[in-house]
């Protein structure tokens, strides 16, 4: 690593402050421009920690750059992650409050949750299809604590991704019930159909992303345990929400799932 124990303590305070005071800060690279991937994820760990040491509990994963075109374009051949803490999951249909976030944005996608653990290296589609309990449709609201979305991929990965809320909702199905490459997905805001996509978006399969996140956490001698829920990856564009808006995703054949704010 690049950081010493200290700096990535006092980054990471700085970063999870920004959350909790609901406030933008400028990109931590700006001051550290030699951070590499293990200082950013060595900091966002360090976010995991400070709220783990608060009773808040980890309950799952999310994949963040899963789009091949989007991979191109931060100079990556692999997905980021970040990690999910209870307090972001809200019930299908519940108001999410605005006050409690900077710029948030929503982002369809297919949640998998398992029932026994994943570990890399060597795990792949079908391995994760035989470890996933369910599949559900998916929400997240992304919310860089970096002023006006602007970020490189050390400053996100250390944010935790970015991640701030998700939903699931609809029916659940088994994963070997699916074709997961080919299910299209309809995302609405206030009623009108604003984005649309297929699972493929997402590494041509979303198991991909999960397979990906495993193998990843096993280089950090880490897994995906079991019960975990797993995001896997937007399947559209994320598209900016405000007071008043809802917004929902329509899965074919697995339902609806949708979010409101106020």
């Amino acid at each position: 690593m690049s950081l010493d124990i200290k700096t990535i303590k006092q980054l990471a305070e700085y970063l999870e402050s920004a959350e909790l005071e609901v406030r933008d800060v400028v990109k931590i690279t700006d001051a550290h421009p030699e951070m590499i991937w293990n200082d950013a994820y060595a900091i966002q760990d360090e976010i995991r920690l400070r709220k783990e040491a608060r009773g808040i509990k980890t309950i799952g994963f999310k994949a963040g750059l899963t789009s091949l075109a989007k991979m191109k374009q931060m100079g990556v051949d692999t997905p980021v992650f970040g990690f999910l803490s209870d307090y972001f999951a809200v019930p299908d249909g519940e108001a999410v409050k605005m006050d409690a976030l900077i710029h948030p944005k929503a982002e369809p996608e297919i949640a998998f949750v398992l029932k026994r653990a994943l570990k890399g290296p060597g795990c792949g589609i079908d391995e994760v299809l035989a470890a996933t309990d369910f599949v559900i449709p998916a929400i997240e609201l992304i919310d860089s604590r970096y002023r006006n979305f602007k970020f490189d991929l050390t400053s996100v990965i250390a944010d935790n991704c970015s991640s701030s809320r998700f939903v699931v909702g609809g029916r659940r199905m088994r994963a070997d019930e699916l074709d997961l490459g080919a299910i299209e997905v309809t995302f609405e805001k206030n009623g009108e159909t604003v984005a649309r996509g297929t699972g493929a978006a997402v590494l041509g399969h979303p198991a991909a992303a999960v397979a990906m996140l495993a193998n990843m956490l096993g280089q950090f001698h880490r897994e995906i345990p079991a019960r975990a829920v797993v995001l896997s990856g937007a399947i559209t564009e994320a598209i900016a929400v405000k007071a008043g808006d809802n917004v929902t995703s329509r899965v074919q054949n697995m339902g609806s799932v949708s979010l409101r704010f106020v």
